[in-house]
């Protein structure tokens, strides 16, 4: 594949030209901290639309992309934060067209929605790549690959975690009544999380889910979701977060309420994405479990773009290894090596 790959003269009218987006101003990317008249060569240039820093998870995620995709490692990047609105996002994936970008990163708010942008990048010659989150198009070959984690397995994981756990506990036959903070409805997390566990869920006869509501993957929804389960609910066993940030809201609201969690509590706590401030609430005692949602995706994307640069063709999905940690382990010196 032959790159666009725009030097600095040339890309700095372009910028001067579509500075702007309904009002808003760009944000800068990766190479502003150097005159660009010292600036010799060409770079690839990418635009990244990142969902929001709506979580730990995120900011982290966001953080490899702007890391990996530097002048030095031979990337201009055009950032842009969708604010968690799909509208922003397609106005952003649209301005990466017109500024003629050499390949699209989405990290998708939602699945639904993307043919018609989709279908202008690839009449314009512009890969797209997919991170983290996954899409529902009619035709798959409108981007190149996606990159992330497999959500469904995480779920599976959770389940199949707490099954072992209640076992070994001696409370494999008691009722297990169960509530679910969900993620953004309709995003790839909160589907594949969801559907996982429910995999283990729907073979255990004993374990009853009593509500399943959206915390959006916020600390604040998440703890105001978790006060209104803990007054419909006098018994909850287990409260399922489908992220760090929603765990840690019901951990205030159980509190709150002057009930216990974690593993000398009443009530058992899993968590996704396992960032190392869930490891650290995990030693304190709150959270039984965390499943690892590895936000490190920046590298293996840029490897996609070296290879796609070398005329290489690349496979469809792509999953990052990932992990998951509970109490019994020694989480102080994996909180030591956590880079989120």
């Amino acid at each position: 594949m032959n790159s666009k790959k725009i030097g600095w003269a040339l890309l700095a009218v372009v910028l001067l030209l579509t500075g702007c987006k309904g009002g808003e101003e760009l944000t800068e990317p990766s190479l502003y901290e150097e005159d660009v008249a010292t600036r010799e060569g060409e770079y690839i240039v990418v635009g990244f639309s990142q969902v929001g820093s709506e979580s730990d998870w995120r900011i982290g995620s966001t953080e490899s992309f702007r890391s990996t995709f530097t002048a030095e490692n031979g990337y201009y990047l055009i950032y842009e934060d969708a604010q968690q609105k799909q509208e922003n996002q397609l106005k952003a994936v649209r301005n990466f067209i017109l500024q003629e970008v050499d390949y699209i990163i989405v990290d998708p708010i939602v699945e639904t929605g993307w043919d018609a942008v989709f279908q202008e990048a690839k009449d314009a010659g512009i890969p797209v790549i997919l991170a983290d989150r996954s899409v529902e198009v009619e035709d798959e070959d409108l981007y190149i690959c996606w990159v992330g984690s497999s959500f469904e397995q995480e779920g599976i994981k959770a389940g199949e975690w707490l099954k072992e756990y209640l076992k070994k506990q001696g409370r494999d036959q008691e009722e297990i009544r169960i509530v679910t903070l969900q993620g953004t409805l309709g995003s790839t997390a909160q589907i594949g999380r969801t559907e996982g566990f429910w995999k283990v869920l729907s073979l255990q006869e004993n374990w009853v889910m009593l509500a399943q509501q959206s915390g959006d993957f916020t600390q604040a929804k998440g703890q105001e979701v978790m006060e209104e389960l803990l007054k419909s609910y006098e018994e909850i066993d287990v409260v399922v977060c489908e992220n760090d940030n929603m765990a840690y809201g019901a951990i205030e609201a159980i509190k709150k309420a002057g009930k216990t969690c974690g593993p000398e509590g009443e009530i058992i706590i899993l968590s996704f994405d396992a960032g190392r401030a869930a490891l650290e609430t995990m030693l304190d005692g709150d959270i039984n479990a965390v499943f690892e949602c590895n936000p490190q995706l920046g590298p293996l994307v840029s490897e996609i773009i070296m290879r796609l640069e070398r005329g290489e063709t690349v496979e469809k999905i792509q999953y990052v290894e990932e992990a998951y940690f509970d109490s019994t382990m020694d989480l102080e010196s994996v909180i030591q090596e956590r880079t989120y």
